[in-house]
């Protein structure tokens, strides 16, 4: 993630020469043209779009701007499924369903408004599956497992999943992919006088874009949305 993010920010800083005042605009939209395919209409039937979203900050509202972003950025008026990874609790606490429900609203009113089709969820045990799935409206249609904490599934889990009709798949990332630490140091390392420990990262977006008959990736990325504080 960081070589990728350190790559676009080198790319576009020198694309935009030294001479644009960055410190006055209120929004850098740092991109690669090139790097970024949009999705054709007609093959659109085709693709399944899925995410994957890191909530770096605790705002929910965060969740909204990036599917947006992504839909924008890809072309397309809705993603097929999203999953979401809320930002790590405090060492002590245990998640929580109450700790969950803000995003998963946010999420929820996605799928009422067609941005999102299907909406999953990361790392929850069968307890807090199974209370995410009696609370929520739209149900979870997936539950990632992380194969570095289960070389097996939790037969309770595969139980559940199996009898609500959830589908579990697997990953192996860290429990947090960036963090605000790192996005400073490939700032600092990419644009020079930026500033860098003024930013902070909100989300990451991972997007996969899949030819469903074939079962192959057409296109894969990130998306990161970071804030600039005025202090």
């Amino acid at each position: 993630v960081q070589d990728c993010i350190q790559k676009t920010l080198t790319e576009w800083s020198a694309k935009i020469g030294h001479d644009q005042n960055q410190e006055t605009l209120e929004v850098l939209e740092c991109s690669v043209a090139q790097a970024m395919e949009k999705i054709n209409p007609e093959e659109r039937d085709e693709l399944k779009v899925s995410a994957k979203l890191f909530i770096v900050g605790s705002n929910s509202s965060s969740i909204r701007d990036a599917v947006d972003l992504a839909c924008s950025a890809l072309g397309v008026a809705q993603l097929d499924s999203v999953i979401i990874v809320p930002p790590p609790v405090e060492d002590g606490t245990n998640l929580s369903l109450e700790y969950l429900q803000p995003y998963w609203k946010e999420l929820e009113s996605l799928v009422q408004n067609k941005k999102i089709v299907a909406i999953g969820t990361s790392d929850l045990d069968k307890t807090l599956l199974e209370q995410l799935y009696l609370w929520a409206q739209v149900k979870p249609s997936s539950n990632q497992v992380n194969l570095a904490s289960c070389c097996v599934m939790p037969p309770d889990l595969t139980a559940f999943a199996k009898e609500c009709d959830i589908q579990l798949l697997t990953h192996n990332d860290p429990k947090e992919l960036l963090c605000e630490a790192s996005f400073q140091e490939v700032l600092q390392k990419s644009i020079q006088n930026m500033k860098a420990n003024k930013w902070i990262p909100l989300w990451l977006l991972r997007y996969s874009v899949i030819v469903k008959s074939r079962g192959i990736i057409k296109s894969k990325g990130y998306i990161i949305q970071a804030k600039r504080n005025a202090s």
